[in-house]
């Protein structure tokens, strides 16, 4: 009898799932709108909750250096996640490009110029005053658009009307304050709004900066379980993280050069 029960008892244990655990990531600015329906079907698929800490990547890599119990970080960029990877903090071969973001040039209604239209021209109208971008210190979106205006020679031109926001999300903010007549975000952040968002946008292209490719890793320092880490980047890069991806404008490192940067 007692065998029996002991029996039963272990049955039971086994089928009984598992209690959910919160995982840590931070992630990029770039990633707000998506990092948030990832969360969603993420926990909805396996019962762990994503708590997302948002900020720019170079902030970030600093945070983990100086000791957050971060489990996954989300970057925008390669460079970051791979200096974390060589001074120790990454766990071995968790290192992965998971999309490639598309940086646009954004100007609200309140400013009366259709960058659509003008193009990079705009920026040098009287119109505009103030061109935002992320700063280039720590937001690579912000590295992107100092390459873009070298590129097209408008860099000492723009240099005085530069204002620097402290990520793309505080960009787009003053962009649609009236602060800056013109900014340089994501495509991410726009399709996130894209039915409030009132004003003219144009696709810089991508020839004329460093290819934008964000790396995913797996942190030492976090408090959950790595295998749950794990199943959040498989879940990332599995069909239902795609579809995602590219919902918010974002390709696919499939579509370019491979995972590994």
């Amino acid at each position: 009898m007692r065998k029996s029960l002991v029996t039963f008892l272990l049955a039971l244990f086994v089928w009984l799932p598992a209690q959910g655990a919160d995982l840590l990531v931070a992630a990029s600015a770039n990633t707000s709108g998506v990092v948030k329906e990832l969360a969603a079907v993420f926990g909805m698929r396996t019962g762990h909750r994503l708590r997302v800490s948002i900020a720019a990547s170079g902030t970030i890599c600093s945070q983990v250096i100086n000791g957050a119990p971060f489990d996954v970080f989300l970057s925008a960029d390669t460079q970051y996640p791979r200096r974390l990877e060589q001074a120790g903090f990454v766990r071995p071969g968790s290192l992965t490009v998971y999309a490639v973001g598309r940086l646009v040039l954004w100007s609200g209604s309140q400013s009366g110029v259709d960058v659509s239209r003008l193009q990079m021209k705009a920026l040098v109208s009287p119109k505009v005053r103030k061109v935002a971008i992320a700063n280039p210190r720590h937001a690579p979106y912000g590295q992107g658009a100092i390459q873009a205006l070298r590129h097209f020679g408008l860099e000492q031109a723009i240099k005085p009307k530069l204002v620097l926001g402290e990520n793309v999300t505080q960009v787009l903010q003053f962009v649609e304050s009236g602060a800056a007549e013109a900014g340089f975000v994501p495509l991410s952040l726009i399709l996130r709004f894209s039915e409030s968002r009132r004003g003219t946008m144009w696709a810089i292209p991508e020839e004329s900066h460093a290819p934008l490719r964000q790396a995913a890793v797996i942190l030492k320092g976090g408090k959950a379980r790595p295998e749950i880490a794990r199943q959040f980047l498989d879940f990332l890069k599995g069909e239902e993280g795609e579809r995602l991806l590219r919902k918010y404008g974002y390709s696919l490192p499939e579509d370019r050069q491979g995972n590994r940067p």
